[in-house]
């Protein structure tokens, strides 16, 4: 049976997490559904890791239409919701509506995946504390204000939220994603 697949991003959503979810959930023939604060053509970024940089560079990336808004979408109708990174979550973080969506996939016992910056929704809703996550590397001391223990590997499960570092925690992530939502 085919899994329904939430993911959230917005304009300055790292491009390759976004096209990549969309990409293997597409291939195991579930539906990804993209939501975004409005439904409409999204503005990705690319951030990559260069030699001489004490952090990530950032690119114009693809584009990506949001087939859904956040405010039209209900956990019911999902398996569960991955919480994309790159720029995003710094603004969806304040999205009342977003926050809610997610503690009610939780409540729900659905699963919660987030990557990289994702984390910082899951602070914002609440679901960081007295948890081991994972999350790209200099947004670590949100989750440890929030209460929540930073872990270094690449994807992290703790009960039914699955996190992530980077995109370079692809081959982990997933492998961790699609182990969860095995039928």
């Amino acid at each position: 049976m085919g899994k329904r697949i939430l993911v959230v991003t917005g304009d300055g959503g790292e491009g390759y997490e976004a096209l990549y979810a969309v990409h293997r959930f597409r291939e195991a023939k579930w539906d990804a559904v993209v939501a975004a604060p409005a439904r409409r053509r999204l503005h990705l970024v690319m951030h990559d890791f260069e030699p001489g940089w004490d952090t990530y560079i950032e690119r114009t990336g693809y584009g990506l239409e949001a087939d859904a808004a956040i405010s039209d979408v209900s956990a019911a109708d999902f398996d569960a919701v991955l919480i994309l990174g790159g720029r995003a979550p710094e603004y969806l973080r304040h999205d009342e509506r977003l926050l809610v969506l997610v503690r009610e996939f939780h409540a729900a016992g659905k699963w919660v995946f987030a990557i990289c910056h994702g984390i910082q929704v899951l602070v914002a809703a609440g679901l960081v504390k007295g948890r081991s996550v994972t999350c790209y590397e200099h947004v670590r001391s949100e989750v440890t204000l929030a209460g929540g223990s930073y872990r270094t590997e690449q994807a992290v499960r703790d009960g039914r939220i699955v996190t992530a570092q980077t995109w370079q925690s692809h081959p982990e992530f997933y492998r961790e994603i699609f182990n969860c939502l095995r039928d």
